[in-house]
């Protein structure tokens, strides 16, 4: 009886809030309320920069697009057949082998509003700016070649000849940098990313 007295006391000491709740407790709600609330508020500010971003893609596809045209006419390349023979070969299309227009704008296009949905996340997540457009070619650059090798329908890039290859890459940093100069001027980094802390962008040496 002693003992369940004391405790009685103490719990009457303890401060309580209005609902006669102690303080610590409701603190402590209130912590993991806001917790949850702002990871819900990431999750929408990072769905929101995916999509701002797919949409940049689009428009880096399109600027992409318009540097081959005029490449080609310099260079008399003829077009490139391979996305589409990519796409059809990957989701199984009648004829895959067949060059047709529709199913290469198809390729194009989804390909550059998947990776420009990354560049959307890079921008929201403060990796912003022409370096950042850098760090985003070369992922542009392996997805292609994994869809196209995988589905059996390109080769290694080593193995082409060394004008492709040149030109190639031209074209993916050309629309890694078109992607990432819309993704940046249409999405905010978030206050929650390195943005929102003075310096933090920079590290010191042997630090991660």
């Amino acid at each position: 009886m002693r003992v369940e007295r004391h405790a009685y006391r103490r719990a009457r000491r303890a401060p309580h809030d209005t609902r006669g709740a102690p303080i610590e407790e409701s603190v402590s709600r209130a912590r993991d309320s806001s917790g949850r609330r702002a990871g819900s508020d990431r999750l929408v500010a990072l769905t929101n920069a995916a999509i701002k971003g797919a949409l940049a893609g689009l428009a880096g596809a399109a600027v992409m697009t318009a540097g081959e045209k005029l490449e080609q006419t310099f260079t008399r390349r003829p077009n490139s057949h391979v996305p589409g023979r990519t796409l059809a070969n990957l989701v199984g299309l009648p004829r895959p082998d067949e060059d047709r227009f529709a199913r290469n704008m198809a390729m194009h296009y989804t390909a550059g509003a998947m990776l420009g949905a990354l560049r959307g996340l890079m921008a929201a997540a403060n990796l912003r700016g022409p370096l950042a457009s850098v760090m985003h070619a070369p992922v542009r650059l392996t997805t292609d070649q994994i869809l196209e090798n995988v589905s059996g329908v390109g080769a290694p890039p080593w193995t082409w000849p060394r004008d492709e290859l040149v030109i190639d890459v031209v074209h993916k940093g050309i629309y890694s940098l078109a992607t990432g100069a819309v993704a940046d001027a249409t999405i905010s980094a978030l206050p929650t990313s390195s943005a929102g802390r003075a310096r933090r962008a920079r590290r010191l040496k042997g630090f991660s």
